[in-house]
């Protein structure tokens, strides 16, 4: 559909092409942060996260076998400490 002005039609144009070319610049600008990003990580020395979940997991299991080790200490101090307290009774 052509409108009566010519003017609006050569405007339309150009806004239309200055939409497409902003695009593509957003497109190259996202592409260049990308790089720079994925450098700067590099440079970081940071571990992948398979490995970060592997250790993670490992701690998590020695925190657990700690409590438990604590929670047995207790209760061998206890009985230990009533064995004492039973003979010092005698």
């Amino acid at each position: 559909m052509q409108s009566q002005n010519p003017f609006f039609d050569d405007l339309a144009r150009v806004a239309g092409g200055a939409m497409s070319a902003l695009s593509g610049l957003r497109a190259e600008m996202e592409a260049m942060i990308r790089q720079q990003v994925e450098r700067l990580t590099a440079g970081l020395d940071m571990v992948p996260r398979e490995e970060f979940e592997a250790v993670r997991a490992m701690a998590q299991k020695a925190r657990m076998e700690q409590e438990a080790l604590t929670e047995r200490l207790a209760a061998l101090e206890a009985k230990l400490d009533a064995a004492a307290a039973a003979k010092t009774k005698k």
